[in-house]
């Protein structure tokens, strides 16, 4: 089977921060998700790692179509879990791709 599926590319942007930056980062530091897996950053920027842990267990979720009443296909923020720094990012889809599912694991 050749372009089996469809899913979304993404876009995880820090939308604000709330507390005081303590990982360097600042409003609109990003990161894309593209091709099911390619994370990719912009030529000398960052992104911290445990901002990147809160948010990864929903991108594969937010890669693919959602029920209309999920909660996941209404919310689009999530927060880093540093509580002084109350970092938010917004997760938003930037293309639909359609891949072979026979290329992924």
């Amino acid at each position: 089977m050749t372009d089996d599926m469809e899913i979304y590319d993404l876009r995880v942007t820090v939308d604000r921060i709330e507390g005081r930056s303590v990982c360097g980062m600042a409003v609109g530091d990003s990161f894309d998700l593209t091709n099911s897996a390619h994370l990719k950053l912009p030529d000398g920027k960052h992104f911290c790692v445990y901002a990147l842990a809160s948010v990864l267990p929903f991108l594969a979720a937010k890669q693919r179509d959602i029920p209309a009443g999920d909660w996941l296909a209404q919310d689009s923020h999530f927060a880093c879990p540093d509580p002084e720094e109350r970092l938010i990012m917004k997760v938003e889809r930037t293309c639909r791709r359609r891949m072979n599912s026979e290329d992924l694991t």
